[in-house]
């Protein structure tokens, strides 16, 4: 009986042990989902929400076939150099336009919403030699461009972008923090192939995905933060850039070259 009763006690403390860890690892799971630390882009028909993001409050933010939603920066119409094509949100380049000074281009932002706590998802795909970008956390400032006032996800050709050997270290290739913080790795895909990015930003920190891997992060607001801005081309644009604001609008650059975008969705944290 003695032997017995031991053998009873030691199970329960297995047992126990087992539901510690597993309620540890629970814990910290749900911390590295909420810094990027997940799979990114679920996978589901094409500019659609699964029953799944639904229920977890996603918004889709490009329904594949109008611009509702999105907006010139400062404009209050939607630019005639962006068009919705083939389930994608294109900017054209400027030489498909046309007469460029008859064209109305630039960035776009999404209206409906501005976000400071959100887990952004989407596609991009660029043109040869192309560049555009995602913004985040900017304003629109009249007189401005949105770059002034926002944090921006390079997109790059890195092959053929004279871009990608500017800044420092390749902090202006495919990923990173736009002349600030380089992506590791350099994972990007070739020109005319589809990249999944994900965009974290949860009480000043901020994880960039691309491709399923985490590429980079850092901490706003920061003595490091703020180190890195006086290296940087920003530091000469506007004094108080490092003061990065808190909540801003979601943007698309133009660049002037071609580049597509799809499965554009967002939730707030």
């Amino acid at each position: 009986m003695k032997n017995l009763f031991i053998l009873l006690i030691a199970m329960l403390f297995v047992v126990g042990c087992k539901l510690g860890t597993k309620k540890r690892s629970e814990n910290s799971q749900s911390f590295k989902t909420q810094l990027g630390n997940v799979a990114c882009c679920e996978k589901g028909q094409l500019n659609q929400l699964t029953d799944a993001e639904k229920a977890q409050g996603w918004l889709l933010m490009f329904d594949g076939t109008t611009s509702d939603g999105w907006r010139g920066y400062n404009k209050t119409n939607f630019p005639a150099a962006w068009v919705v094509e083939d389930g994608t949100l294109k900017c054209r380049s400027e030489e498909s336009r046309g007469d460029t000074g008859k064209v109305d281009g630039g960035d776009i932002v999404y209206l409906k919403q501005l976000f400071s706590d959100f887990d952004l998802r989407l596609e991009w795909k660029i043109s040869e030699a192309g560049n555009s970008g995602v913004f985040y956390l900017a304003k629109e400032i009249p007189g401005w461009p949105i770059y002034k006032s926002g944090l921006e996800m390079q997109i790059l050709d890195n092959e053929k972008n004279p871009d990608s050997n500017r800044g420092r270290d390749g902090n202006r290739k495919a990923g990173s923090l736009y002349d600030l913080i380089t992506a590791n790795p350099q994972n990007a895909k070739p020109v005319g192939e589809w990249n999944s990015i994900e965009i974290i930003c949860l009480q000043g920190k901020v994880v960039h995905r691309q491709n399923g891997v985490k590429i980079l992060e850092y901490e706003l607001w920061t003595p490091e933060w703020k180190a890195l801005v006086s290296k940087s081309k920003f530091s000469g644009l506007n004094p108080d850039w490092e003061n990065i604001a808190k909540e801003g609008v979601i943007g698309l650059q133009d660049h002037g070259n071609d580049v597509w975008f799809r499965n554009i969705k967002i939730r707030t944290l």
